[in-house]
């Protein structure tokens, strides 16, 4: 069993009340700094009617209002681009000439934003916490990584910065050259890490026989690293993907460049570990989703996620309600013995929908038909005949059965699936079935609606 380590070791050995007093010192002064350098900030904190010498540490700031969401993002980027004729917002808080990456959002839900946007002194922060992540999972020096993600400007590539920092070899491949280039660079390189989106490892898994003419269980693989996608809680998944493998999948995520996390060497899925406390206090603030209420950061508590940097110069972040909603863990992983927090993603805030007054996350209705397998595939759509989050009922899921499963079947499995979903959800969908292979893989995100508007 590998053990999971902080990335400040001094961390590995203080008690919980000791890395809440370094959070409370480093608040203290992420605020000034931040107040000084952004008028952004300033604004924020005025129009709050916040004094920043008045918040002394994290229960201080898990009492402040959210100051910060995507839009509020967007419309600082689009103020900086107009005033200063540059797109990283007006919340930038270090000098042009000291910024020494930037990378952006996916643009999924809208217009990219510059959250990834760091000095060298960030830069060399965050990838260490990364190459700790890597280290903790068992990526070991000179190890190949095969690196499938969307290049260029995109989110991920910092993660590439941590993997060298680890003294691994990354074979760093944009997803866009496609399937064929991804896995015959696999049996070129034989890599002993394969990191990707879950959707693309399964799609890679799939088509190997035909492209490379073996299994990807023949590649010799150590591990995958995954991220992008909540996956590793649905039924099912994280089993099907190491048994295809023959390798142990780890579930990895850095969003906006805090909470840098990762799962664990189990069979079982504990969450992700928080290894970075002197970076973030996102871990210890929570906040209600729709009232935008603080949550107690108890063990078990679900909310949205809400990030405020503790050293970052460049793009800093205070009370930035991302979108992730979590459910949180204190207690010590079972697994590796951890005990600082974890978090398993519940869903994106933004994917939220109401059905008859119920709230409910695609990835909760996922794992739901999930649980069906063999019968289903697991693939699924959502269809959504108006823009959410108002559901007209009932919702229409759109659901891929297995090749094995007959015509007769899907009436009884239909029952049984939308049974479970108004047991365990509270809502009651009509389920239409597909053919298995009908949903496209994605090399990026795997998209959970069917857009009929």
């Amino acid at each position: 069993m590998i053990t999971t380590n902080y990335f400040d070791p001094a961390n590995n050995t203080r008690s919980g009340d000791e890395i809440r007093a370094m959070q409370d010192g480093l608040i203290v002064r992420q605020l000034a700094y931040c107040h000084e350098r952004s008028p952004f900030f300033r604004e924020r904190f005025a129009a709050h009617g916040i004094d920043p010498r008045d918040i002394r540490g994290l229960e201080d700031l898990r009492a402040m209002p959210v100051l910060m969401g995507k839009d509020d993002e967007r419309r600082s980027a689009e103020e900086s681009r107009e005033k200063l004729g540059h797109p990283f917002g007006m919340h930038l808080c270090a000098p042009l000439e000291d910024l020494h990456l930037t990378a952006t959002t996916s643009g999924t839900t809208g217009v990219p934003t510059f959250s990834y946007t760091f000095s060298r002194d960030d830069i060399d922060r965050l990838s260490g916490a990364i190459a700790t992540r890597f280290r903790n999972i068992g990526v070991r020096p000179g190890e190949r990584v095969l690196f499938c993600f969307a290049l260029g400007i995109y989110a991920t590539t910092i993660s590439l910065f941590g993997l060298r920092k680890a003294r691994a070899l990354p074979i760093d491949i944009d997803a866009r050259a496609g399937t064929e280039v991804m896995l015959r660079m696999a049996a070129l390189t034989r890599p002993q890490w394969l990191s990707c989106t879950p959707s693309l490892a399964e799609y890679l898994a799939a088509r190997a026989p035909e492209i490379i003419g073996m299994e990807v269980g023949e590649l010799g693989l150590r591990g995958l690293i995954l991220t992008g996608e909540s996956w590793a809680t649905i039924p099912g998944m994280k089993a099907r993907i190491e048994a295809v493998y023959g390798a142990r999948a780890y579930d990895v995520w850095t969003p906006a460049g805090h909470a840098s996390g990762h799962s664990c060497d189990s069979e079982a899925y504990h969450g992700m570990h928080g290894i970075a406390p002197e970076l973030c206090t996102s871990y210890q603030d929570l906040i209600d989703p729709v009232t935008r209420a603080p949550i107690d950061p108890v063990h078990g508590a679900i909310g949205e996620m809400v990030h405020t940097s503790l050293q970052r110069e460049a793009c800093p972040t205070i009370k930035y309600a991302y979108g992730d909603i979590v459910q949180l863990l204190l207690d010590e992983c079972p697994s590796c013995g951890f005990r600082g927090p974890r978090i398993k993603l519940v869903g994106r805030s933004d994917d939220m929908l109401i059905v008859k007054g119920v709230n409910v996350y695609p990835a909760a209705i996922k794992s739901v038909v999930a649980e069906f397998a063999p019968a289903v595939t697991g693939d699924m759509r959502i269809v959504l005949n108006a823009p959410p989050p108002t559901i007209l009922p009932p919702l229409v899921l759109r659901v891929e059965h297995a090749p094995e499963t007959g015509a007769g079947d899907l009436d009884d499995l239909a029952r049984r699936i939308a049974a479970a979903l108004h047991r365990t959800l509270k809502i009651n969908p009509r389920i239409e079935f597909v053919p298995p292979g009908t949903f496209e893989k994605a090399t990026r995100k795997t998209p959970l609606f069917e857009r009929r508007y």
